[in-house]
């Protein structure tokens, strides 16, 4: 561990200290960090919210796992120090961290193990994996072994046991964690000013304490490229995952930064309200997937950092299809499919939430869409307005966003959910999918699924993005891949 420095225990030193300001204190000390994001959460409980800002700030600084997941995408054990898994694979017995407790002071064991997760799968959740929970039964063995038996076979349930939405929170303080988070973690909340930052300190009653480098790290909220740019260069910004691409041969060419480009398991899409007619027409579906130069898309919505895709399923993911040529870029057929689905003077809106790839790609995909014949509105709306109006309430016709959840297919059997599609053929290998204990034969039922989604049109699939973290040269520990978005302060410090 870095040692204060001796020039500390000298008062003239300290004299000139003290006439530093604070952030230069802290650089100087070199246990603080400023961190920034795109988007700021809408709480801070994420199993009461499908917001990946919430994870990004709280995943693995106020709340804990029982498995860890790493960069590689590799799962390691957190709360839990072993597990056990039946020939079956629906029985998991987990072994738990000895000695663990809750910054409120309560401790953790199997039955908030119990707590958690019984609420998760509980008829009122609101947890956005609620199906994959209600699924489970956990039973308690002793304070510190926990049985899950789960109904559904599911070869990535140790790495949803690393999600954020799989967070051990103290039964007293659950339904409070939206704004007064209580975790296992290494950090607590100290401060939120809404509009502008989050503040996260140390917990000094963190089991392992002594291994946590930073004191204190803040999140702060850009929305705009050129000031994240900005905040960058003045350096009052320190690290900037997920920054925008636009910037990146300068800041290579800056000694005084670093450039990492990580690969990623989402999906940017524009998703299309299959409910809305003529959207409810698959010819019409398709003809707006064959409108779409996704190559043009990725230069102008992500500055040129994404794979094009043509289903729901990213290249870099295990048993991937390249589905690509399906309702491929053809605007000729798509002005046929428009016409044989007797659709004419066609006008729709596309909803476009903050993030500065859906703003660039509103523009881009509203130029293809009308040489087509497809005339768009473009509607800018708020994170809180999106989160409500288009995700709650499905009053939407197309919207651009990126689904960042590694392995979340279910999504399209999810009745109410946002996109309102709804076909019995897919639930039918879906749950095929999750029954069948044979790798290869869910690997290939894994391919029929992203046929069928391709064919089915159910969104005009763009692109896996790849992200851009921008950080002073001397930030150690930053994820150089994203499987999940998560901004890890436990292994973060200055060189």
């Amino acid at each position: 561990m870095m040692k204060r420095r001796s020039v500390l225990t000298h008062s003239a030193s300290l004299a000139a200290l003290a006439t530093l300001p604070a952030a230069a204190l802290a650089q100087s000390r070199k246990d603080a960090i400023v961190m920034a994001m795109t988007l700021e959460p809408p709480g801070l409980d994420p199993t009461a919210g499908a917001a990946s800002a919430i994870a990004e700030i709280t995943l693995y600084n106020i709340y804990e796992t029982l498995t860890k997941i790493q960069p590689d995408g590799a799962v390691v054990p957190l709360l839990a120090e072993s597990w056990e898994i039946s020939p079956d694979l629906r029985t998991y017995t987990f072994r738990l961290r000895k000695g663990v407790k809750f910054s409120n002071g309560e401790p953790f064991n199997a039955r908030t193990v119990k707590f958690a997760f019984d609420r998760a799968g509980s008829e009122k959740s609101t947890n956005k994996d609620k199906r994959t929970f209600a699924a489970i039964t956990t039973q308690v063995v002793d304070d510190n072994t926990v049985v899950l038996l789960t109904k559904e076979i599911d070869p990535d349930f140790l790495f949803l046991m690393g999600q954020a939405t799989a967070v051990i929170v103290e039964p007293k303080s659950a339904g409070t964690n939206a704004t007064q988070p209580v975790g296992t973690g290494p950090f607590r909340l100290e401060n939120w000013v809404k509009g502008s930052s989050v503040v996260l300190s140390k917990w000094d009653g963190y089991r392992n304490a002594g291994a946590i480098k930073l004191k204190r790290g803040t999140f702060r909220f850009i929305q705009d490229p050129a000031a994240q740019i900005a905040a960058l260069l003045a350096g009052d910004v320190d690290a900037f995952q997920r920054v925008t691409g636009r910037a990146v041969d300068q800041f290579r060419r800056n000694a005084k930064f670093q450039v990492i480009t990580s690969g990623s398991r989402a999906k940017t899409i524009l998703a299309l309200n299959n409910k809305k007619k003529p959207l409810d027409d698959v010819r019409v579906r398709r003809a707006i997937n064959m409108a779409l130069d996704r190559n043009a898309v990725i230069k102008g919505a992500a500055d040129g950092f994404g794979t094009p895709i043509g289903s729901y399923y990213p290249p870099s993911a295990p048993g991937y299809v390249d589905l690509t040529k399906v309702n491929a870029y053809n605007p000729e057929q798509a002005k046929a499919l428009l016409k044989e689905a007797g659709v004419s003077n066609l006008e729709l809106t596309i909803t476009l939430p903050p993030p500065p790839y859906a703003r660039q790609g509103g523009e881009v995909i509203a130029s293809m869409l009308d040489k087509v014949g497809i005339k768009t509105k473009l509607q800018n709306v708020e994170w809180a307005q999106w989160l409500s109006g288009t995700y709650g309430n499905g009053n939407y016709d197309m919207t651009i966003i990126s689904h960042v959840e590694p392995f979340d297919l279910g999504n399209f059997s999810r009745p109410g959910y946002y996109w309102n599609y709804s076909n019995p053929k897919f639930n039918a290998l879906y749950d095929k999918y999750k029954q069948t204990p044979s790798a290869a034969e869910r690997t290939k039922i894994l391919g029929d699924i992203q046929r069928l989604v391709a064919d089915d049109a159910v969104h005009a699939y763009l692109y896996q993005p790849q992200w851009v973290t921008i950080a002073n040269k001397n930030v150690k520990g930053l994820w150089n891949n994203m499987p999940i978005f998560v901004n890890d302060l436990s292994v973060v410090s200055w060189a």
